[in-house]
């Protein structure tokens, strides 16, 4: 059953401080009512749950459009394509006209949005990269979808690379250094823990499929910087990062560990801010069902830290998915402001679905909330935002509103324009290689191989002089004489040269002790193993 709506208006459109989402009605005294977002409230992070084709991605949209207008940076990512459409203003259609009319928006317009379009393979968008160090083992060992063995391995081969000053830029520094840690895998062993070649194997094939699966464009240099997600405009707007997700979601594992990375950035490198009449940024994790899946324990309590955390820095996250369940409940706990669009509920899993769902609401004593989530229609939804001190509103059955921007895709040439006119420019588009842990364990390589090298021609030119010595003493040399050393003498000397090359390891180990001190203040790392910046 659909609501009629636009008897009477309780309330304007728009309210300072808040973003309003759509209007609901009392079923029995015919008051429209206007349901709004609390900016002061909105970091105290939401959910936008719904069936396929029900409406979320227009709601997220919508949001998206309140926050820029607010002075709100967003970050978003665009799984199917149709979030693009905020860098346009939207068309003229019967069906937006009349949703406006039927909820009394009298004040809908349309208005394009300020969107920097982003992509990890550099063709929809600026290039997005970081680097290995930057990533940190926890969330490369999710990446690569390693054991506890091989997670093991893994973080015992970034405490090498912390220890001795080595950067990990991109995958050929990693392979570079798992080749020199096979190598020294007994004296690593004694110090660091057991090291594996079997476990080192594993990784470097895993490193090949991420590989091909498009991941070397991902960890490169120029990194991404944060301040460039958090722009506004010069008339206040914030400005909408759009990260281009269609492709990146044939590799779902990489699409997840970008996003729980980027969101364990703005946690580490933005200060404490308390509770801000608005959100620093707001970060939408679509399709978030993929972070949690198969997710370890200490992953899923360091995302829920996380989450707990980072409203103190500002930050407003947003989970974007079909089923409530998707997310766990020590994270759904936490999302204060929940819009909830239709259900179904043909399977004994749906019908559980529908019943969290009902369940997270502060009940209307009007309806049943059980029962409306499956009749909700296509841009309708329960809604329940924080009101003052953070305590949930009543759920509401609420019309969403339509969205300002165009709905549905821009054209290609229309992104490259947008592209073009970016504010970072081409700040991102050429990759920087330089001197990192591959060139400095090859250049260590060779040093070593040139001492050797250097040793190996002093040894014999010794043996030369002391054949001539023996040769002047004697004044003659038979042929049958047996020039080469006794079993002693190569002894002494195999204990001489090992002492030589045992006092060289002694100045190259306290060569690396020091630089790895002076570096040590730097390689600070915070809740999920990503490199603090600015210690």
């Amino acid at each position: 059953m659909q609501l009629k709506f636009g008897i009477h208006q309780e309330q304007a459109m728009y309210e300072d401080g808040k973003i309003y989402l759509g209007t609901s009605r009392h079923p029995d005294d015919s008051i429209d009512k206007g349901e709004y977002l609390n900016l002061k409230l909105a970091n105290r992070h939401g959910l936008i749950t719904g069936a396929t084709g029900t409406g979320k991605t227009v709601t997220l949209q919508i949001l998206a459009e309140g926050f820029s207008n607010a002075g709100v940076p967003v970050f978003c990512a665009d799984v199917k394509g149709d979030l693009s459409g905020l860098a346009a203003a939207g068309e003229t259609r019967d069906f937006l006209t009349k949703r406006a009319e039927t909820i009394g928006f009298d004040e809908y317009q349309f208005q394009e949005f300020p969107v920097i379009f982003w992509d990890l393979f550099g063709i929809q968008g600026h290039p997005v990269r970081t680097t290995l160090s930057e990533m940190g083992p926890l969330l490369l060992s999710r990446l690569l979808d390693l054991n506890n063995t091989q997670e093991g391995v893994l973080n015992i081969a970034f405490k090498i690379a912390d220890d001795e000053g080595l950067l990990l830029l991109d995958m050929k520094d990693l392979r570079a250094l798992l080749a020199n840690i096979g190598k020294r895998a007994g004296e690593i062993s004694n110090t660091y823990g057991y090291v594996s070649k079997p476990s080192i194997g594993a990784i470097q094939r895993q490193l090949l499929v991420l590989e091909q699966q498009g991941a070397e464009n991902f960890f490169a240099e120029p990194g991404l910087q944060i301040a460039d997600l958090m722009r506004t405009t010069r008339d206040g707007r914030g400005a909408i990062s759009v990260l281009a997700a269609d492709k990146l979601m044939m590799s779902p594992r990489l699409y997840s560990t970008f996003l729980l990375w980027l969101m364990s950035e703005l946690f580490e490198e933005l200060p404490e801010v308390g509770n801000p009449d608005k959100p620093k940024m707001v970060f939408f994790f679509d399709e978030a069902h993929l972070l949690f899946n198969d997710a370890p324990k200490i992953l899923i309590e360091k995302i829920e830290q996380v989450v707990k955390l980072i409203r103190s820095k500002g930050i407003g996250v947003y989970f974007v998915t079909q089923n409530p369940l998707d997310v766990p409940d020590s994270v759904l706990s936490q999302l204060g402001n929940r819009i909830q669009h239709a259900l179904r509920a043909y399977t004994p899993r749906e019908q559980k679905a529908v019943k969290t769902a009902a369940d997270t609401f502060r009940p209307n004593p009007e309806f049943k909330a059980s029962k409306v989530i499956t009749q909700l229609g296509v841009g309708e939804a329960l809604v329940s935002t924080l009101m003052k001190k953070g305590v949930p509103s009543i759920v509401q059955r609420t019309l969403i509103r339509p969205p300002s921007s165009r709905l549905g895709p821009i054209t290609v040439s229309e992104r490259r324009d947008v592209i073009n006119n970016s504010p970072v420019g081409a700040q991102y588009e050429k990759t920087v290689d330089r001197e990192s842990a591959f060139e400095l364990l090859k250049k260590r390589a060779a040093n070593a191989q040139i001492e050797e090298e250097k040793k190996q021609a002093q040894e014999d030119r010794e043996r030369e002089e002391n054949g001539r010595t023996r040769q002047n003493r004697s004044g003659y040399q038979t042929s049958d004489r047996d020039d080469r050393p006794t079993k002693r003498a190569r002894t002494r000397r195999t204990s001489t040269r090992s002492r030589r090359q045992t006092v060289t390891e002694a100045a190259t180990k306290s060569l690396v002790r020091t630089i790895a001190n002076s570096l040590g203040r730097a390689l600070v790392r915070g809740i999920l193993g990503s490199l603090k910046k600015g210690f």
